[in-house]
């Protein structure tokens, strides 16, 4: 029914790991091939395609649904669904910046005081375009094929490129000077293909697989037995919007239940320990959905 194109290269391997785990495992005949399957009946056809090319693809109508990054979607201007955000990136769960950096040791301190004929190196010229003539700034902006970073400032004054947390970019000698975008990776559908009731069906299924397959990434479920008299102390433990259910067993005590950051569980089960509570069980989740 659907035909999904997902993102080759830095984002790649994290799509991959999310629909293994949300069981939609994706094959093909080798890590190279740009053409897989997904053993689901909602799913007609898997292609795998740089992330610059899927809005456009999406857009065009030669998929109906496809995984990119909100900063390419910006960037090519494309008539695309969006059916939110999936919260990962290509090595962290945090988001993407399309930043404006410059030479570590310029005197620049704002993007005003760049001033006309500046001259700008990106991956992202539309975007950058686009910023620096809101801005009023006439700049002269060139596309860059890769390595912006080594082009500051014998080429250019400034560059405008996406980080995750900065690292790279002060490695390379570089200090940021404005946030352009935040951008995290998400799910686009072409116009008439959503429009398509069968099909804005199938595309919310398969969200709702992806998206409780990422909110259950980093907890695990506890189970645990506590006295009557101790229900207060044990519970006072438990993060409270979790909203952890109580039952009653037949010896009059209770039976806990809550979702637990797996972070902070060397911490709690000891707690609990100390609050009364027994036959403590920590357990995997696979997914939440609400």
């Amino acid at each position: 029914m659907l035909r999904l194109v997902l993102p080759k290269g830095s984002l790649e391997a994290a799509t991959l790991q999310l629909f293994e785990a949300a069981d939609l495992p994706v094959v093909r005949s080798s890590s190279v091939d740009y053409r897989a399957t997904i053993d689901d009946p909602r799913i007609s056809e898997v292609r795998i395609l740089r992330p610059q090319e899927i809005p456009l693809y999406v857009a065009e109508g030669l998929f109906d649904l496809g995984i990119t990054g909100r900063d390419w979607v910006e960037e090519t201007e494309s008539d695309v669904v969006s059916l939110g955000e999936l919260r990962y990136s290509k090595a962290t769960s945090n988001p993407i910046r399309v930043v404006v950096a410059v030479a570590g040791d310029s005197e620049v301190r704002s993007v005003e005081q760049l001033g006309d004929g500046v001259r700008v190196t990106s991956e992202y010229p539309g975007i950058a375009r686009r910023y620096f003539a809101a801005k009023g700034i006439r700049a002269d902006v060139r596309l860059s094929y890769g390595a912006s970073e080594a082009k500051i400032p014998d080429i250019a004054d400034c560059v405008v490129d996406i980080t995750e947390t900065g690292r790279a970019l002060r490695a390379a000698g570089l200090r940021i000077i404005d946030t352009i975008l935040t951008s995290w990776t998400e799910v686009v559908a072409n116009p008439t293909s959503h429009a398509d009731p069968d099909k804005r069906h199938a595309m919310g299924q398969l969200m709702t697989l992806l998206l409780g397959t990422l909110e259950a990434r980093g907890k695990v479920l506890l189970k645990l037995n506590a006295p009557a008299d101790r229900l207060d102390a044990v519970l006072a433990v438990l993060p409270a919007a979790k909203s952890p259910t109580v039952s009653h067993l037949a010896n009059g005590d209770l039976a806990v239940e809550s979702v637990v950051e797996k972070s902070s569980i060397n911490r709690v089960i000891p707690a609990l320990r100390d609050a009364g509570a027994t036959d403590l069980l920590e357990l995997p989740i696979s997914k939440i959905v609400h």
